[in-house]
């Protein structure tokens, strides 16, 4: 007796986007954050059980993840998060190749984080099933602030402790230690330090 096509396409959906809230997943990720010191508040969608157990997800020492984080990371693909870092409520990151977020960087909610885009110019397929391009691999520095419903785009890379202006749109490389902000975002000036002694 075979299946209803209807049902199994259900069920394979159902599998791929509700796989992290089974108990036992649920168990397997706490897991594998307890083993690198780090935290995860659940929901958490995209496929980051999968991505742990083969390696193409490292979370560093401290970092903490929010609930409504969503990861999901191409067969291939890698993403790094480094140590103490902070991804609030609904932060998603899409990686096709390569994404780096460095230690103790802080998104706020919402932000967006990929490598790559959609393509869109088949004029005779749905954009649904063009698939992807990637500019390259996104890297964000250390010690950076994103305010909320900041969107890092493929193959930028922003340099340590740079703070980002809330709904900005990151599409251009930023040198270390400066504000930006705007869609696009722009320097609005370099960070001046406090130094004590």
């Amino acid at each position: 007796m075979s299946m209803d096509p209807r049902l199994k396409l259900y069920l394979e959906k159902w599998r791929w986007y509700e796989r992290g809230s089974l108990p036992w997943n649920r168990a397997r990720i706490h897991r594998h954050m307890l083993r690198r010191e780090a935290f995860i508040r659940f929901p958490v969608q995209g496929n980051v059980l999968e991505c742990l157990d083969d390696g193409r997800l490292v979370i560093g020492r401290g970092t903490l993840l929010e609930p409504g984080c969503w990861l999901t990371i191409a067969d291939g693909g890698s993403l790094e998060i480094g140590a103490g870092t902070f991804l609030n409520m609904g932060c998603m990151v899409a990686v096709q190749d390569r994404v780096t977020i460095g230690d103790n960087t802080m998104l706020a909610n919402h932000c967006f984080v990929s490598d790559a885009s959609h393509r869109y110019d088949d004029p005779d397929r749905p954009v649904t099933w063009q698939g992807f391009e990637s500019k390259g691999p996104t890297q964000i520095g250390s010690n950076c602030w994103f305010g909320v419903n900041c969107v890092v785009t493929s193959g930028v890379t922003i340099g340590d402790r740079c703070v980002i202006g809330a709904n900005s749109v990151v599409t251009e490389d930023l040198p270390a230690g400066v504000i930006a902000a705007g869609a696009p975002a722009k320097v609005l000036r370099e960070i001046e330090f406090a130094h004590g002694g």
